[in-house]
């Protein structure tokens, strides 16, 4: 995709043999003296309480969700919680040489990971730091919880029963916890101490994390990132989305050096030997050692290697490894941490799938009686001392407990309350989502910018003579203008997919930004949609503004999980701690069959947490991409390719030089009528508007034509003023009628405005099939004629017309009846 790069075919036809890097197994070897010269006694003493506190307050969780008893205090838990009993060297040791500025996400069996970053950033950060993150996270009102019960101790020690009760809130549901109850047990997170969040989707987190990288390395912020994955997540398609996406050669071969080579992007494998029961050492997988996968990554394979999980030193000594290398740019970097759950997948997992004697066996090398023998053989600690921090375990735990139980102390949101509404959207407006400026390589009065700034700005000239198509703007261009406004706006946006740079974008919507923005700000992807949009996710909730691109929304089907779960949901699920300022833009084809020319509009407009707009002229596609280019929200911007080479033909005056939004939400009133009102979304507008003519010239209807323009949010006010003033209403859009947002639009106007209707409100869509090739597309996509058709048909007889297509209320039934 670059001419920076000779593809050679003297070179490639070379015959040869492919030799890749030998992958250590386990190969730490303990030195205790290099062991305490390197960390100190305290901080190894300070490993083992960090697994004591990890492996008690899980399994407090599993007598409660079992038992429903811990130490006598009474409790029924009703949500999930997945065990990492047993794997808490992995997470400790990982955690002790990491600092707050690195940032690990996990999986929905996270507890321990939660617990042992925020044990290590304890360690690390000042009495006054720490302070300032209780009091003013969540408005201070963990703490206040957490200050009723903590005895009398030092900051530090506050700290632990503020992240033992935040996280245990959280599991629990209660208002106080990290995320105010939203995320519960498998989302918990706490960004202060880099616990960023963790997913209950197998493998959700890689993807995520590889974007949270891409915004450290772009904006140049301290840290590196992990993806703390299980083994069965190898399986899981984004996760080597990922892994390609992280391992880019470009990062090294196209940026500038300057920007400090590949993101530092960490995917550490816990490698517990099962997903759920399914088992894949031997069962589902075929790599053996998982290690090994990293061979057909890149060339370094990874830097992999297999790393002995139940020795939290051997972990903290390949991580800082790791960690060292990332820095320097050469990731990504890949661990295979081997561990193992003595607990079941959750708490009614009864284990059918492996055997007693295998638990038995590895409970053997528990890494808590391995490392207490390891402290006290070296001196380190008394058998004493190391019960103690047990029996001040268990007594911290019933005080957190205790608290997180009372529903007077620790109450939740309130069911009758709107609070989940109020943070299913941030709503800010944000200029720029830090300071500075922004890194370009031409004057923006250099750039393309400025040829599109001369071009004529309507369509027409003052007699109504059409100007010439290749010297007025256009739609394409139209969303180019607030693109770049944008870039030289806010120093962290950056956009990325499918053949962004040098071809423009597969439709040239970006045609003259290659030479205005340096690499890192526009690039090119593998074709990996569901890390494309989940990077996106990524680099979004870690602070910066990101423009996505899926070239066809047909393709929006590979990033199912990350638009749908992910993009949609952090918001609220983070209890209003994140924003998401991310724009996808979706193309919405036509003439390209079956498989490039779907409008799945309805699809996202379902799903909770999406905003999603549709404009459908030149000036909405500026103004209304400007609007999303400010938000702090998720947004999904439809746009038609049929539009892209057109001129603003109705909003007088055209396109606007200077930058500018449209209000949200609000529908757009083409043409003003009395007799009928037709409401569209998408492309489908201009036809609508050609059916209105011939209505209102040759059968006297009256027709006012709106564009609805956003499918959410929506303000259908001035949508019911219409239709209280004709009393009929046909709703129009490219999508197919079976499951249309039009149907939805309809049943709210019915609902609305039932009293002033002469009839139901009627749907037109496109066919309920496969789309057909172009030559076949009258057949399939709405057209004048049906729209006159179904006015006719099923709300107003028109004198004298023959209906040329099948409209009518019978129709609707065989349709159906065929299911098509």
């Amino acid at each position: 995709m670059t001419k920076a790069i000779l593809i050679d075919p003297t070179e490639m036809r070379r015959p040869s043999i492919l030799r890749g890097p030998e992958i250590p197994l386990n190969q730490y070897v303990s030195d205790p003296a290099a062991e305490a010269a390197r960390y100190g006694r305290e901080a190894l003493v300070r490993v083992y309480r960090d697994m004591v506190i990890i492996r008690e307050f899980e399994t407090m969780l599993d007598r409660i969700k079992k038992e429903g008893v811990y130490h006598g205090i009474e409790y029924q838990h009703k949500g999930p919680a997945h065990l990492s009993i047993g794997q808490e060297a992995a997470a400790v040791g990982q955690a002790l040489v990491l600092t707050p500025d690195d940032f690990i996400f996990g999986s929905h069996r996270s507890h321990g990971e939660i617990l042992a970053k925020s044990l290590s950033a304890i360690a690390q950060l000042s009495e006054a730091a720490l302070m300032q993150i209780m009091t003013t996270y969540n408005a201070g009102d963990t703490l206040r919880v957490v200050e009723t019960f903590h005895r009398n101790g030092d900051v530090k020690d506050l700290a632990i029963d503020y992240v033992l009760f935040g996280t245990l809130a959280e599991i629990f549901g209660r208002f106080a916890g990290f995320n105010r109850g939203m995320g519960g047990s498998m989302h918990a997170f706490f960004p202060p101490f880099g616990v960023m969040p963790n997913n209950a989707i197998v493998g959700g987190s890689a993807d995520i994390a590889t974007g949270a990288a891409l915004f450290k390395r772009i904006n140049r912020r301290p840290g590196i990132v992990i993806a703390n994955i299980g083994d069965a997540s190898m399986g899981c398609g984004p996760v080597w989305e990922a892994m390609m996406f992280a391992a880019m050669d470009q990062y090294r071969k196209l940026w500038p050096p300057e920007v400090g080579g590949a993101p530092p992007m960490l995917f550490n494998f816990m490698n517990n030997f099962y997903g759920m029961g399914g088992q894949p050492y031997g069962e589902t997988m075929g790599f053996e050692v998982l290690a090994r996968v990293g061979l057909g990554v890149n060339p370094e394979a990874m830097h992999a290697e297999r790393v002995d999980g139940y020795n939290p030193l051997a972990v903290a000594d390949a991580v800082a490894r790791k960690k060292e290398l990332l820095l320097a740019g050469r990731g990504p970097a890949l661990l295979d941490t081997v561990t193992y759950r003595f607990a079941g997948h959750s708490p009614s997992d009864a284990s059918a799938y492996r055997t007693k004697e295998e638990v038995d066996l590895w409970r053997q090398h528990d890494a808590l009686i391995g490392y207490r023998d390891y402290l006290i053989a070296n001196g380190h600690a008394t058998e004493g001392e190391l019960d103690a921090m047990i029996e001040e375990t268990i007594d911290r735990l019933v005080r957190v407990l205790s608290a997180a139980v009372n529903d007077e102390l620790t109450p939740r949101v309130a069911l009758d309350s709107e609070y989940i509404g109020d943070i299913m959207f941030s709503n800010r407006r944000r200029e720029r989502y830090a300071e500075g400026t922004p890194w370009v390589l031409q004057k923006k009065e250099e750039s393309r910018w400025a040829q599109t700034q001369a071009k004529f700005r309507y369509a027409f000239d003052e007699n109504g003579k059409p100007h010439p198509k290749l010297k007025t703007l256009t739609y394409a261009e139209a969303l180019f203008e607030a693109m770049i406004e944008g870039f030289y706006r806010d120093p962290t946006m950056i956009a990325f997919g499918e053949e962004n740079r040098d071809w423009g974008g597969a439709f040239g919507v970006y045609r003259g930004l290659t030479e205005a923005l340096p690499y890192p700000r526009l690039f090119n992807t593998p074709i990996s949609e569901g890390a494309i949009v989940g990077a996106a996710v990524g680099y979004a909730l870690s602070g910066g503004r990101v423009v996505a691109e899926l070239m066809y929304c047909d393709f929006m089907g590979r990033a199912g999980d990350e638009i749908f779960n992910q993009m949609a949901k952090w918001q609220a699920m983070s209890g209003g701690v994140l924003e998401m300022p991310l724009v996808l833009r979706v193309s919405v084809g036509a003439k390209y069959g079956a498989q490039h020319s779907q409008d799945w509009s309805a699809m996202v407009a379902h799903v909770p947490g999406l905003k999603v707009y549709f404009p459908a002229t030149p000036y909405d596609a500026k103004g209304m991409l400007s609007l999303a280019l400010r938000g702090s929200d998720p947004v999904v911007f439809f746009e038609s390719q049929r539009l892209y080479p057109e001129p603003e033909t109705l909003v007088e005056g055209g396109v606007p030089l200077e930058d500018y939004t449209v209000p949200e939400g609000e529908p757009a009133l083409r043409k003003s009528g009395r007799d009928l009102t037709l409401i569209t979304v998408g492309a489908t507008l201009y036809r609508a508007l050609e059916a209105a003519k011939v209505l209102e010239e040759k059968y006297g209807v009256s027709t006012e034509v709106i564009d609805a323009r956003f499918l959410n949010p929506l303000n259908y006010a001035p949508l019911v003023e219409s239709v209280k003033k004709t009393g009929k209403v046909v709703l129009a859009s490219d999508a197919c009628e079976r499951g249309s947002f039009l149907h939805t639009m309809a049943s709210n106007l019915t609902q609305l405005a039932f009293d002033y209707l002469d009839g139901p409100p009627v749907v037109v869509g496109a066919r309920n099939w496969i789309t057909p090739p172009a030559e076949l597309e009258e057949m399939f996509f709405p057209t004048k004629e049906w729209i006159i058709d179904a006015v006719h048909e099923r709300i107003l007889p028109l004198p004298g017309h023959k209906p040329s297509t099948r409209q009518a209320t019978d129709e609707i039934l065989r349709r159906n009846r065929l299911g098509v």
